[in-house]
């Protein structure tokens, strides 16, 4: 496992987990997990499907209790604190689902109203070029402009905490540096940022640190260089597979 450099963290920690255990009977699905986010980082969370990455998520976000260990997200605790919570932190998951006859408009609407102090919807209609398509039902999108929504909504309670679930899986190349581009600009706002993504390019492009997940174990964290230079290879991808018990299918390559 790769340990990070001392004097990586600093005081100002949006995110902290510590000794966090969740299993499901006999399955152990987080087995004592403790990592670090700081404000304003863009985070890679990795592993292949059932490594834990759901239900560490889902622990942070605290809609899944932990057996053990704690969480707390800019500086409150997720399972007491959620109300407050739900004001700060925003959410793209991999599946949203919406009512297909809602406009673009609407579904904008109605996210922000679900908030005491929400942006202005219209000025990030603005920034990620969708405003043309406001009067357009959902099921008119493109992939990619049903991604930008997606994100555009997850950002209407202005969060400071912002988590990105396989944001551009399914894509098309043109589509994901579309999207890339404005999760840099978020980046540069001062938003912190988690994201999951199978995409190795995607990470290298955004991430400034990664946690790579085996059977619930953290097998490397640190910045990409530093996890890289842990294993026998020479890129991410290598890497990632070599963390997360691929590497046999590196053999002979």
């Amino acid at each position: 496992m790769l340990i990070e450099k001392g004097g990586y963290f600093m005081d100002n920690i949006t995110l902290k987990v510590k000794n966090l255990t969740k299993s499901y009977g006999d399955l152990m699905a987080v087995n004592n997990i403790n990592f670090e986010i700081k404000k304003g980082e863009f985070f890679g969370l990795l592993g292949a499907n059932g490594a834990g990455k759901s239900t560490t998520i889902e622990c942070i976000l605290g809609t899944k209790t932990p057996d053990s260990g704690s969480v707390e997200v800019l500086g409150l605790n997720p399972q007491k604190n959620r109300k407050q919570l739900f004001e700060k932190v925003g959410v793209q998951f991999q599946k949203s689902s919406y009512q297909e006859k809602l406009k673009v408009k609407e579904i904008c609407e109605v996210t922000a109203a679900l908030y005491k102090k929400p942006d202005d919807y219209k000025k990030l209609l603005n920034l990620f070029s969708l405003k043309k398509l406001e009067n357009r039902s959902i099921t008119e999108l493109s992939g990619g402009e049903y991604q930008k929504l997606a994100v555009l909504l997850s950002l209407i309670p202005k969060p400071e905490f912002l988590f990105l679930d396989e944001l551009t899986t399914g894509l098309d190349v043109k589509c994901r540096r579309e999207v890339w581009k404005h999760l840099i600009r978020l980046k540069g706002s001062g938003i912190t940022l988690m994201l999951t993504s199978h995409y190795m390019d995607e990470i290298q492009t955004l991430c400034d640190r990664i946690c790579i997940l085996r059977e619930g174990r953290i097998m490397a964290l640190g910045k990409i260089q530093e996890v890289i230079n842990m294993t026998p290879y020479s890129t991410l991808e290598d890497a990632y597979l070599y963390f997360t018990g691929g590497d046999d299918i590196l053999e002979g390559l």
